[in-house]
């Protein structure tokens, strides 16, 4: 019996998120779009992640009309957005109220598909965007955040599977961000998984250390659904498998994915042409298409092996590197195991920075670790010991429920913050998210659109009164 494997096109988000911390601005897209929409694949993953702090922060974009842009251009394809939970797209827990809103807005702009994760693998932080998501009719997929550990056995996996399915997904993601899958490994645990749930499973893994392609094709073996893929310029390194090869490699077997090499092919010569242009401004570093085994050693997704390195340099410390590598997973133990993943993975990398510099552990704390010790960010997978909970957040009341249950509905309060700015029902959103950020993007837009330059803006408030 044939199994016709599904496509997830990744080159519009995660891969040039990977490659070139996700400054492909719309312009670069928008020539394109008209043939990728017509090869047929699962779907485009366009939007969420990284890419709504970077259209306002870095490319003066507004994420809204990027989002219903490439939505106008791609009649024929599901677009598909990655969605951090209770964080939505920002580094805190948002109030439900928040969060129902975002996932209507972004259903109503042209979301399919909202792939829904949580650092923590707590299906607490989850349960309200999959309702929202299904109330809207859009595609609930909920991702498990891969990692390895003493605690991270399939039972884990698929324990947490199952309970994903009862929450009412649609289908499930092995959200393999750090490149830690091998490839019997990965058949091993998409077996385990798919025996034990009857939706379906898609595989998402990075070629950082280089499996990634060897994983997809045992995953697709062992019976997985869909795959993550990246157009080749844009594979590889950090980022993903490359497309044309895996359907290459499916071609004429019972997994075919039906997708044309030929069509492909001529997609792949536009973003040819990209990549050399990014190379040659410099967004693109060859470094980054590099394999690098390191992700299976110390077990550190590839963004923060960057940014160690970077808050090391600031201190004078790059020499320390190795020292922090080793400390990061003594953190990790320490703070109940969780996932290295957005926030997390900045969490417990800047604290294995902090004791490593510092001649001495947890001498000085973040707030964030802080909160991760106290519950804020949610359950973690192994209990954090009493004593060292004690000994990090004092007499601090550790948090046992869902976060969010503490927080008040915020919309109308945000709404009333960034009055004077709003030009669309989104705007409230990108506020919410990125206030100061939001804000400076709003004030350039009014400066563009009324020809005002910064000496007048204050006159610009009687355009738009509170």
């Amino acid at each position: 019996m044939s199994k016709k494997i599904l496509i997830t096109e990744t080159v519009l988000r995660d891969a040039h998120q990977s490659l070139l911390a996700t400054r492909m601005p719309l312009s670069d897209m928008v020539p394109i779009l008209d043939k990728m929409d017509k090869i047929g694949f699962y779907s485009l993953e366009c939007w969420g992640g990284a890419t709504f702090d970077s259209c306002l922060r870095f490319l003066n974009e507004d994420p809204w009309e990027r989002l219903r842009t490439i939505r106008k251009m791609c009649p024929n394809t599901k677009l598909q957005m990655l969605f951090r939970g209770q964080n939505m797209l920002g580094y805190r827990h948002y109030a439900d109220d928040v969060l129902e809103y975002f996932v209507q807005r972004s259903v109503a702009n042209g979301i399919d598909i909202i792939r829904i994760f949580d650092a923590l693998n707590d299906i607490k932080n989850l349960e309200v965007a999959i309702k929202a998501a299904k109330k809207e009719g859009a595609h609930a997929q909920v991702a498990i955040s891969y990692t390895t550990g003493p605690v991270f056995t399939h039972e884990y996996y698929v324990n947490y599977a199952k309970t994903i399915e009862n929450a009412g997904a649609d289908s499930i993601c092995i959200k393999d961000m750090a490149a830690l899958l091998t490839p019997y490994e990965t058949e091993a645990l998409v077996k385990a998984i798919k025996a034990a749930v009857k939706i379906p499973v898609q595989i998402h893994t990075h070629y950082t250390s280089g499996l990634a392609s060897m994983c997809l094709l045992k995953g697709i073996e062992a019976g997985a659904d869909m795959i993550d893929t990246a157009m080749s310029p844009l594979a590889l390194g950090t980022s993903h498998a490359p497309t044309e090869s895996m359907v290459a490699a499916l071609k004429g077997t019972e997994y075919d994915t039906g997708l044309d090499l030929v069509a492909l092919s001529e997609i792949r010569e536009y973003f040819m042409t990209l990549r050399e242009k990014y190379i040659k401004e410099g967004l693109l570093d060859p470094k980054m298409l590099a394999t690098d085994a390191k992700a299976l050693i110390y077990q550190v997704p590839g963004g923060m092996l960057s940014n160690l390195l970077s808050q090391l340099k600031q201190a004078g410390k790059a020499d320390q590197l190795t020292e922090v590598l080793e400390e990061v997973p003594r953190v990790r133990k320490d703070s109940g195991y969780p996932p290295l993943v957005t926030p997390t993975s900045q969490i417990v990398g800047t604290q294995a920075v902090f004791n490593v510099i510092t001649g001495e552990r947890y001498k000085m704390c973040t707030n964030e670790f802080k909160g991760l010790v106290a519950g804020k960010y949610g359950t973690t997978p192994v209990p954090v010991d009493p004593e060292f909970q004690k000994k990090i957040i004092g007499n601090e009341e550790p948090i046992t429920c869902r976060p969010a249950d503490l927080l008040e509905p915020e919309l109308e309060t945000l709404r009333k913050e960034c009055a004077e700015w709003v030009e669309q029902e989104e705007d409230v959103l990108s506020y919410a998210q990125f206030p100061k950020v939001a804000k400076d993007f709003f004030e350039k837009r009014r400066n563009e659109k009324y020809g005002i330059d910064g000496k007048h803006a204050d006159a610009a408030a009687n355009v738009h009164p509170v």
